[in-house]
């Protein structure tokens, strides 16, 4: 009667494990759809674009036209950025940073048979102001495709096995009542590992901080200090040694002058602390959030006291890094999986 009770469980264990599998390729099955859903450009093409942005990647982004097409559009070191019209109507440079989910903007380039690589990119200042209020408050989200697909194939490949293996348990306990005890155990490890797999393809789009630096200033200021500048070289050591990073960097200012003067001081030095780490550190510019200026808001010390207001006059450097590829792999039976980064 014992023996009849274990086989029972093993066979529900095996039956939850089988259910849990399928959810491991559904990440994979959505990235591939988005993709084959972009309007492929022939190379040589020359073409200009006008619509909103609706995706962006860390050297890439997703244009949706007037008409309905998706087009995937490269940004290179050469690629022009600006705003609209200024002294001349010139227009005003800007990093490819600027270029946010939700931007209306325009893009002149030619295409290399797959996506339309830029040359130059235009869009309103005003415009350019709302997509960053919509961005301020959200998690960026950085993730190098290649890398992702490579670890989704791997993840996917390791489920397929686990699937065989929970097969090969099912045969093993209906043939042997003597072994249920240890393949209840092996049917547990492997419900285990297929939802480890699922939570690891979930993790590739989401980031978590490894470092947190606050930068001081003084008061008015936007100059880096001697030891405002070692800190940022400590970020930036971290950060270049690191995977799938990027580098989020705000701005604040104490209570001191006006709530206006504050915001633009508060922008100028959070852009002091992104020239820095791109002219000393070759940080790439792609690796750098967009940066925001967030004036007297988020105080972290009381501005009634000089010491308070001392603490608020500050840029938060955060090192984000992709928690898909520093997570270890799950485990199976002891036995890491072929999906664990190098």
């Amino acid at each position: 009667m014992s023996n009849f009770r274990n086989l029972r469980n093993l066979c529900a264990s095996l039956a939850l494990a089988a259910a849990l599998a399928p959810a491991a390729f559904a990440q994979v099955a959505d990235t591939s759809a988005s993709q084959a859903g972009t309007t492929a450009v022939a190379s040589g093409q020359k073409m200009k674009l006008k619509g909103v942005v609706t995706r962006r990647d860390a050297d890439t982004f997703v244009v949706q036209d007037q008409a309905g097409r998706h087009v995937t559009v490269t940004l290179t070191d050469r690629t022009s950025v600006k705003t609209k019209g200024g002294f001349f109507g010139g227009g005003k440079n800007q990093g490819v940073t600027a270029i946010l989910r939700g931007l209306n903007l325009e893009v002149e380039g030619r295409g290399d048979g797959t996506n339309l690589v830029a040359e130059k990119v235009r869009f309103d200042d005003r415009d350019l102001r709302t997509a960053r209020t919509v961005e301020a408050n959200v998690v960026p989200v950085e993730n190098r495709v290649g890398e992702a697909e490579s670890r989704i194939a791997a993840t996917e490949q390791n489920a397929q096995r686990l699937s065989g293996q929970l097969d090969e348990l099912a045969a093993v306990s209906n043939a042997a009542r003597g072994g249920a005890k240890a393949a209840q155990e092996t049917a547990d490890a492997a419900v285990a590992g297929v939802n480890a797999t699922n939570e690891r393809i979930s993790a590739l789009d989401d980031y978590e901080a490894q470092n947190s630096q606050s930068i001081l200033f003084k008061v008015g200021s936007s100059v880096l200090s001697r030891d405002a500048k070692a800190q940022l070289d400590t970020v930036a050591q971290q950060a270049l040694q690191a995977k799938g990073y990027v580098l989020e960097v705000s701005g604040y200012a104490s209570a001191d002058g006006s709530t206006e003067a504050n915001r633009r001081l508060s922008q100028r030095r959070a852009d002091a602390v992104i020239r820095y780490l791109v002219e000393n550190h070759n940080v790439p510019l792609r690796r750098i959030i967009t940066p925001f200026g967030y004036g007297e808001l988020q105080p972290v010390a009381d501005n009634t006291t000089r010491e308070g207001r001392a603490e608020n006059r500050r840029v938060e450097v955060k090192v984000l890094v992709n928690r898909g590829i520093i997570q270890g792999a799950p485990q199976v039976g002891g036995q890491v999986s072929s999906s664990t980064p190098e």
